[in-house]
């Protein structure tokens, strides 16, 4: 693995398209500008790639301790007596290596490739669901202003109602009830505005904390819902493969299969060779003479005998922490599976209840428009319809309304949910 550049990797080429190259689908210039910033500026997603970097050190850090370690020291003294004042000078090198005989120092070396494998996959599977969450957020705002606007045209019309209610109510053909009515939706839309209002600004500080932003509030998403296009789930075994997060479940089984392995071999003998040199002379310069120079060299063994079982211990310990990775990818897979197929489910439902409600909210419309009319224009009593009917039709198709931008949303949300359970583009 090429360790210098892995890091880029996980920003760019095929990773960067898993990450975002499902935008272009959705066809919103806005979203894209607002999931581009969020990858630059999120605190959470900078903090993930700071820890990718202390994994990449973390593999010079295993390389390291297969390779020798030389180490050097230099002293001086002064000694002083009656007649005479001495100085002393010493220099001494110490060189140590572990020669790797059962392989024990390489599996360490390799546990700490895998750990950064699977760190980088950590990285994209953040950038993947910062992608997504910043995209769900940026359809709540826009979801959230849709209904303010409609909450706000909601108060408009009941406030439009009841100047006609006032006026029947003056003459006598309206009831203190149909006074009461009106009054009462008034104040009922009132209430609904501001706390559309509050739903409004809520969205738009929870997408400024993914952007990085101060949560003032202060960000306006124009325009409509992008459109859901069409998307194919693909086979069960390409999930497996294509989700970051099942990726870096795999690459820690095998760091801790090789960390076990490692653990075993400490049982072994241990293998070590050592040598040091050094000299010394009263004239510093003559410190580097070769002829000064003195070295040694040696070859040692040991083999632990007894430590109360520690090793044995930590040997079925790793053995238990790589069934435990084990385990822990069969729970994350098929938890990936069924996400994917709640989803699909989820969107097959969804589409059915659209369809259903746009029925609702076309029959609603023509009711209110019938009612209004009918009412203003005064038919004969037996089907002139009350001002309650007219309150009520007007409501229903208010809600209908509120109700169809609702679905929309949910229904952009579980395609976004299924992106990100199926790993992104592919």
């Amino acid at each position: 693995m090429n360790i210098r550049s892995a890091f880029a990797a996980a920003q760019s080429g095929q990773n960067s398209r898993v990450s975002t190259g499902w935008l272009s689908s959705l066809k919103d210039r806005q979203l894209r500008q607002v999931v581009t910033e969020a990858l630059a500026k999120n605190p959470d997603l900078q903090a993930t790639a700071a820890r990718l970097k202390s994994a990449r050190e973390g593999t010079i850090i295993g390389r390291a301790n297969r390779l020798p370690s030389v180490s050097a020291s230099g002293n001086s003294s002064v000694s002083l007596s009656e007649d005479d004042v001495s100085d002393s000078y010493g220099l001494s090198l110490n060189a140590s290596w572990e020669p790797d005989v059962w392989g024990r120092l390489r599996d360490l070396e390799v546990a700490t490739v895998a750990d950064y494998e699977a760190a980088v996959a950590d990285f994209r599977s953040a950038r993947l669901s910062l992608a997504i969450n910043t995209a769900q957020s940026w359809c709540n705002l826009v979801t959230a202003e849709k209904q303010l606007v409609l909450a706000r045209e909601t108060l408009k019309s009941f406030q439009q109602n009841y100047q006609i209610i006032q006026r029947g109510y003056k003459l006598g053909t309206l009831r203190p009830l149909d006074d009461a009515f009106g009054r009462s939706n008034i104040a009922s839309a009132e209430r609904s505005l501001k706390s559309r209002q509050l739903a409004r600004d809520e969205a738009a500080r929870s997408l400024q904390l993914l952007l990085g932003r101060y949560p003032d509030a202060d960000v306006v998403a124009s325009g409509d819902l992008p459109a859901i296009p069409n998307i194919r789930a693909g086979l069960p075994s390409d999930l497996l493969e294509r989700r970051p997060d099942l990726s870096a479940r795999r690459l820690r089984i095998f760091a801790s299969a090789k960390r076990a392995d490692a653990s075993r071999k400490n049982l072994l003998p241990n293998f070590r060779l050592t040598s040091s040199g050094g000299s010394s002379s009263s004239d510093l310069l003559n410190i580097l003479d070769p002829g000064n120079f003195a070295a040694s060299l040696a070859a040692s063994v040991s083999q632990n005998l007894y430590s109360g079982g520690e090793l044995t211990a930590r040997s079925r310990q790793s053995l238990a922490e790589n069934e435990n990775q084990i385990r822990l990818y069969e729970r994350d897979a098929l938890t990936a599976l069924r996400e994917v197929e709640s989803a699909l489910a989820t969107d097959t439902s969804l589409k059915q209840q659209e369809q259903h409600l746009l029925t609702e909210v076309e029959n609603t419309a023509l009711a209110e428009k019938w009612a209004e009319s009918n009412f203003v224009e005064g038919l004969d009593e037996g089907n002139r319809p009350s001002i309650l009917e007219v309150l009520e039709a007007q409501r229903r198709a208010l809600n209908a309304r509120a109700s169809l931008i609702s679905l929309k949303n949910q229904r952009l949300q579980n395609h976004l949910d299924l992106l990100l359970a199926l790993g992104g583009s592919y």
